[in-house]
């Protein structure tokens, strides 16, 4: 990461990503790790909307979601089918507690590229509540969440069932609103935030996961002994190796996050900032070599389908290539090798000292 931001225009991801669909070798590799899992409801039982109502937030301001009415020969086995798919996601299909469980909303939001539903569950016995959503099976963002399951220190809980995908709500403050209402706050830690953006930055580049402007992720804090850590998780995996620029893949680059890096480039030195990169890149060296097997078998599966267009493919290997001076870019034939290839580029290094550390333990 360079600490100064240079904003170029041209640093824009596709206005409009088309859905990849989930080939029959991606439907056997969720079998197999328990994400493909039968549903009681699907996407297209949710599109069945009589009315809808626009969201506002508490300011008045539009929130771009949409509360969905429904009728009512459809809205019971809609009801019932949303508290069990909650239970699939939260107990492993234990229905156990869902007596006390209800749905209090449904919202749709028609912009973006996957046309989300919001499901908000409620506790009947103390009115807590909680959200996950509901979206179509989109093949890039399938494997954008599992290399985030097992490349990032954020565990990611998801179902598929045709196409229909069933994500957990990923707790924390939106980006933008993070950087409008608590980035000056008195008590934000501007040096751990800044830390926390280049490892960040890190880990969206080593798996080549673009589009981080920062409404597409959230800033989780957690009070520490004395302060407050702070942990960036990416919330949209629309963009987990489409587009061909390099920079796209780096969040430094957008000037939707120009405060952040600005953080950096105030409390961080060059030393510093190399340093929680080195970091960053041990710990996915040993998130790769802890999950070897299944991410080979993701790898291979994601070599062998279609998630970008040849274009954007040869773009993004030609810079890559020339970024890390590798001719073995320009080898690549898909987007999934490209990013086995840029695992190995940026990791192998990670991976030798870990080896040779096992080495002597082992001895």
């Amino acid at each position: 990461m360079v600490p100064n931001f240079t904003p170029e225009e041209n640093n824009k991801p596709s206005r409009k990503k088309p859905m990849f669909p989930v080939q029959d070798s991606l439907r056997q590799y969720l079998k197999i790790h328990g994400r493909e899992v039968k549903l009681p409801v699907s996407y297209n039982d949710l599109l069945r909307i009589t009315y809808s109502i626009p969201l506002k937030d508490k300011y008045g301001k539009d929130t771009l979601w949409e509360k969905a009415v429904y009728d009512m020969r459809d809205w019971e086995y809609i009801r019932s089918g949303l508290v069990k798919m909650y239970a699939f996601l939260k107990t492993e299909g234990d229905l156990t507690f869902t007596a006390h469980l209800d749905v209090a909303r449904i919202d749709y939001c028609s912009f973006g590229n996957s046309h989300p539903f919001r499901i908000r569950i409620i506790n009947k016995f103390n009115d807590n509540y909680d959200h996950y959503y509901i979206k179509i099976a989109d093949a890039s963002r399938i494997y954008g969440l599992e290399l985030e399951h097992l490349l990032s220190p954020n565990r990611i809980t998801y179902l598929t069932h045709n196409n229909t995908l069933v994500e957990e709500h990923i707790p924390g403050i939106p980006g933008d609103v993070f950087i409008q209402t608590h980035l000056d706050g008195p008590a934000t830690n501007k040096i751990r935030l800044a830390k926390e953006f280049v490892k960040f930055n890190e880990r969206c580049f080593v798996r080549l996961l673009g589009d981080m402007r920062s409404y597409n992720f959230v800033v989780d804090i957690t009070p520490d002994i004395e302060d407050y850590q702070y942990r960036i998780r990416a919330i949209d995996f629309d963009q987990q190796s489409y587009e061909g620029r390099k920079n796209l893949y780096l969040p430094q680059f957008f000037k939707e996050n120009i405060e952040l890096v600005n953080l950096c480039s105030k409390y961080l030195n060059k030393q510093s900032i190399e340093q929680y990169q080195a970091e960053e890149r041990t710990m996915m060296a040993f998130r790769v070599a802890s999950t070897r097997f299944r991410l080979m078998d993701l790898l291979n599966t994601m070599a062998r389908d279609k998630i970008s267009t040849p274009e954007k493919l040869l773009q993004l290997k030609t810079e890559l290539g020339q970024y890390f001076h590798n001719p073995a870019f320009n080898k690549c034939t898909s987007m999934g090798q490209l990013v086995k290839r840029q695992l190995k580029q940026t990791l192998q290094k990670n991976l030798a000292l870990i080896q040779k550390n096992l080495g002597k333990f082992e001895d």
